[in-house]
């Protein structure tokens, strides 16, 4: 039986001046952490085998998850270092989208990127408030990744940075199937073949199934960074944190467990 999920992290409760999103979703500036839809959880968790990796959840059009994605490197460079799997699960921040674009939204979202920035230093373009319509929908870019994933596991962990980096600094849509060309060619991905891709009922199923898993978990927010010994799971981070934050979790858990 799949283990909840336990934080060891202090959480810090939402305050009520905090920022809200339409719809209810929000963003956590103190804990950096960004709150999901909601959506129904598989009927049951696959068990795990005996052994430890890595695990980390977050959606490319969450901007907290930009904010931690240096600290990310070099967190999978130091788990490929000491032998320890690292992999990707798509939270599903907002797929569907379906927010009216208005000057509300734009005011919300650019205070929160200004967050990001002064907690991160990570950078954002502004040429997204200039466009008349656009939908926060994070099924496609998420979608995209598994695409990635199902092509090429090598190259997933940069594909979600270029996402992001083209999303949050370039402005551009990542709905669009041409959103990825620039990114595809970077990474040596056949293009063509990654549209099959991304557009297949295949990776749209595997992209719901990546959305389901985590909530199974017990997820409630992105960036989560999990450190998993069979069946067991640990938050190493729920929400924005360093690398040496994470990987200090990952040593005192593994030798506590010995």
């Amino acid at each position: 039986m799949l283990l909840l999920l336990f934080c060891t992290l202090t959480i810090t409760t939402m305050k009520a001046q905090q920022l809200t999103a339409p719809e209810g979703a929000y963003c956590d500036p103190e804990t950096g952490l960004c709150h999901p839809s909601p959506m129904p959880a598989p009927a049951a968790a696959p068990d795990f085998a005996e052994d430890v990796e890595i695990i980390y959840v977050g959606d490319p059009m969450c901007s907290w998850c930009w904010g931690i994605s240096p600290a990310l490197n070099r967190l999978e460079r130091a788990a490929e270092m000491n032998g320890i799997p690292y992999r990707i699960v798509l939270g599903g921040l907002r797929p569907g989208g379906g927010d009216p674009w208005d000057d509300e939204m734009k005011k919300f979202i650019g205070h929160h990127w200004d967050q990001v920035t002064e907690r991160s230093g990570q950078p954002f373009g502004r040429a997204l408030f200039e466009r008349d319509t656009f939908n926060y929908d994070t099924e496609p870019s998420c979608r995209a990744v598994v695409a990635a994933r199902t092509m090429n596991p090598e190259v997933e962990s940069r594909f979600f940075e270029l996402t992001q980096h083209h999303f949050y600094v370039l402005n551009e849509d990542p709905k669009d199937a041409a959103f990825y060309a620039p990114i595809c060619e970077e990474l040596g991905l056949d293009y063509q073949e990654f549209v099959r891709q991304f557009n297949s009922p295949e990776v749209k199923a595997a992209t719901e199934q990546d959305f389901r898993l985590n909530r199974s978990w017990g997820v409630t927010g992105y960036p989560t960074v999990i450190l998993r010994k069979g069946n067991e799971l640990t938050a190493l981070a729920r929400g924005f944190n360093t690398f040496e934050n994470m990987w200090s979790g990952v040593s005192e858990t593994l030798e506590a467990r010995r």
